[in-house]
C-alpha cells in the first residue's frame, strides 16, 4: 500500500493519476462498519479494474474546530490505522492534513479538489458520511457536486445490538471497561502498543513483576482498572493481566500507569516493543489497606484470567 500525504491546497495533477475507486471517511477503530465500506470500495476496484484507495484526516476535525480540545486520543492512531488498511488490501491511502482552511471548504470545492481532483471514478462511504464547511455536504447531495465525473455507493447503517456500530460506541466501552464488546465491534481485540520501561519496580517485591507500559501513540485507555490481557513480546503471544490506574494502595499519584504481568514468564524485556490485546475487564482498581490484601487479589485475579483464557481458548 502506497501512503500519499495531502496538504491543502492540492498540487497534485489528476492526469498524472490513475483512476481509483476511493473509500471516505475518518475511519477510528476501522469497526465493521468502516470495513463494510472498505471492502466494498477494494471490490468494486477489482471488478472495474481499477486500483482501491481510503481517504482520511490527521487530526481528527474536533482537535482544529474546538477550542477546548487541543488534542485527542484514538482507538486506531495514525500509525495503526495504516497497518490494518495495508492488511485488507487498499492500494492507497490518502491523509489530508485537516486544518481551518480546509474546514471552510464548501462541498463542491471539497468534491472538486479531493475526489475528481484525484481521478476517482467511484466513491463509497456509509449513509451518514459529510463533507464541505460545517458538514453541509451529504451522500444524498453527493451527485449535485459529482457533475458525472464519478458514480457512488452509499453503505447502510450497521448495528449491533440495536445499536448503531460506530466509533462513539466503541469509545464509550472502552470508558466503561467493556473491552469484550468493543471486540464484538471491531472484529478484533482492542489493541494498545508501547514500550516496556523502567518502572518502580515493586511488583518484583510482592512476588508479581510487571511489565510497565509507555505508549507509543495517543491511544484510548480503557477504563481503571485490571484486565484479562495478552501481550505479544518477540512476535510469541503470552497469556496476563494488566492493571490500569494510579496504584493507590501504595502512592497518591495521579498519573495513569499501564502495568502487565504475564503467566510463566521471565525474561528481560526492557525496551522491547510490545502489543497488548484487552480481552476481558475483571474488577475496578481499589485501594487495600495491607500488602497481603494486595497480593491475596492479585492471585485471585491471576486465576480468574487463567480460567478465562482456559474456557475462551480459541480467542487467543
Amino acid at each position: 500500500m502506497k501512503t500519499v500525504y495531502l496538504s491543502h491546497p492540492l498540487s497534485i495533477d489528476a492526469l498524472q493519476l490513475k483512476p481509483t475507486v476511493m473509500a471516505l471517511g475518518f475511519f477510528d477503530g476501522i469497526h465493521l462498519g468502516h470495513q463494510k465500506v472498505i471492502n466494498t470500495a477494494i471490490n468494486i476496484a477489482k471488478e472495474k479494474s481499477m486500483q482501491s484507495a481510503v481517504l482520511t484526516l490527521d487530526p481528527h476535525p474536533s482537535v482544529v474546530l474546538r477550542n477546548d480540545m487541543k488534542n485527542i486520543r484514538y482507538i486506531t492512531p495514525l500509525k495503526e490505522k495504516e497497518e490494518i488498511l495495508q492488511t485488507l488490501g487498499v492500494d492507497i491511502l490518502y491523509v489530508v492534513s485537516f486544518t481551518p482552511e480546509l474546514a471552510k471548504l464548501s462541498p463542491q470545492s471539497f468534491v472538486d479538489q479531493y475526489i475528481i481532483g484525484l481521478n476517482v471514478k467511484h466513491i463509497v462511504a456509509g449513509f451518514d458520511y459529510s463533507f464541505g464547511s460545517y458538514g453541509k455536504g451529504t451522500m444524498e447531495t453527493m451527485p449535485q457536486f459529482s457533475n458525472g465525473a464519478f458514480t457512488q455507493t452509499v453503505i447502510e447503517k450497521l448495528t449491533k445490538d440495536n445499536q448503531k456500530v460506530s466509533s462513539s460506541l466503541i469509545r464509550e466501552h472502552l470508558k466503561l471497561g467493556q473491552v469484550d464488546k468493543v471486540k464484538e465491534i471491531l472484529g478484533r481485540f482492542y489493541t494498545l502498543k508501547g514500550t516496556v520501561v523502567d518502572g518502580d519496580k515493586r511488583g518484583r517485591t510482592i512476588g508479581f513483576p510487571t511489565a510497565n507500559i509507555e505508549l507509543t501513540d495517543e491511544y484510548i485507555i480503557p477504563k481503571p482498572g485490571v484486565y484479562a490481557v495478552t501481550m505479544e513480546v518477540n512476535n510469541v503471544m503470552y497469556h496476563g493481566v494488566c492493571n490500569v490506574g494510579v496504584k493507590p494502595t501504595f502512592t497518591d499519584n495521579t498519573k495513569i500507569s499501564i502495568e502487565v504481568h504475564l503467566f510463566d514468564f521471565n525474561e528481560n524485556i526492557y525496551g522491547k516493543n510490545v502489543r497488548v490485546n484487552w480481552h476481558y475487564y475483571i474488577r475496578n482498581e481499589q485501594k487495600f489497606p495491607s500488602f497481603k490484601e494486595l497480593v491475596q487479589q492479585i492471585e485471585a485475579d491471576k486465576q480468574f484470567a487463567i480460567n478465562y483464557f482456559q474456557k475462551n481458548s480459541a480467542l487467543t
